[in-house]
């Protein structure tokens, strides 16, 4: 690896930020591929993600991760945007380009290859339950859509977010031939192949908040949260004769497509989601 002064710079800048995995995975990355790069965690001020955004790439930096609760902000503070990104409202990557900043969101892609890729789950011609209806389900909605299930929901506690997100992707669901539709948590219908939590349950300890007839038997039912917060959702599904999942790989996967958007490739992912996995498993692991 080159020394120091070349090179290149990358981050991933929130609050909290302290728990991150990025700069593991992209160290991983960058090892695999043989870039010259480094990667730092930059914890922002709750009023000053701008500031440290635009300190961070003028010092160099060449494009960093968006963590919350700044997605929205980062989007906006790009010149350019990916369709994706544009649809989502938010990013949660930005690239520093010299002719303008450009905003990505990698979310929904990651979460796509590591249903596909990593939990061989088809999504061509499924039944989708999505949960949620804020950041972290409209990050996911797009590449969720254009894998092609047949029917895909989207329930929220407040159903108009949900109608609002949904109608944003009315006319990308209509040519990709996906019945599209909005409700509230008790509209969440029964025997869905697969149940997606992009809600804050998770992270506010409360409980699953749809019934279990949501689920078809043998379900896959993931949480976009890992560790300790996944557990409770897991446990609900196991109990539920459904195959749970937490949203480890879709980390790890959202990252691989971050790196590409940053450096031109995509790395393998298989091996880092393994090394990760386990080392979140070891004993005295943060949570």
């Amino acid at each position: 690896m080159s020394n120091a002064a070349t090179l290149d710079h990358y981050a991933v800048l929130g609050n909290p930020v302290a728990h991150s995995q990025s700069p593991f995975i992209h160290a991983e990355f960058a090892r695999a591929t043989g870039q010259a790069m480094d990667y730092t965690r930059v914890l922002c001020a709750l009023d000053g993600f701008a500031q440290a955004v635009r300190g961070f790439a003028d010092a160099g930096g060449k494009g960093c991760n968006v963590t919350v609760p700044f997605k929205f902000q980062a989007l906006e503070l790009a010149d350019r945007a990916t369709p994706r990104a544009r649809l989502a409202q938010a990013a949660n990557v930005l690239r520093f380009d010299a002719d303008g900043w450009l905003a990505d969101n990698t979310d929904g892609i990651g979460l796509v290859h590591d249903l596909q890729a990593n939990a061989g789950c088809v999504l061509a011609g499924r039944r989708v339950l999505l949960i949620g209806a804020g950041g972290a389900a409209a990050g996911v909605l797009s590449p969720l859509i254009e894998a092609a299930p047949a029917e895909l929901r989207v329930v929220n506690r407040a159903p108009d977010k949900a109608a609002a997100l949904a109608q944003r992707h009315a006319a990308l669901a209509r040519e990709h031939g996906v019945a599209l539709s909005a409700g509230g948590l008790d509209e969440a219908g029964a025997g869905h192949d697969l149940v997606l939590n992009a809600s804050a349950s998770s992270l506010a300890g409360a409980g699953v908040p749809v019934p279990a007839t949501v689920l078809k038997a043998g379900a896959l039912a993931v949480d976009l949260m890992y560790g300790a917060p996944a557990r409770p959702f897991l446990l609900w599904a196991a109990a539920h004769g459904a195959v749970g999942r937490d949203g480890l790989g879709m980390l790890v996967e959202q990252a691989a497509d971050a790196f590409l958007l940053w450096r031109g490739i995509r790395p393998a992912t298989a091996g880092v989601l393994q090394r990760l996995r386990a080392r979140l498993d070891a004993p005295g692991a943060a949570p």
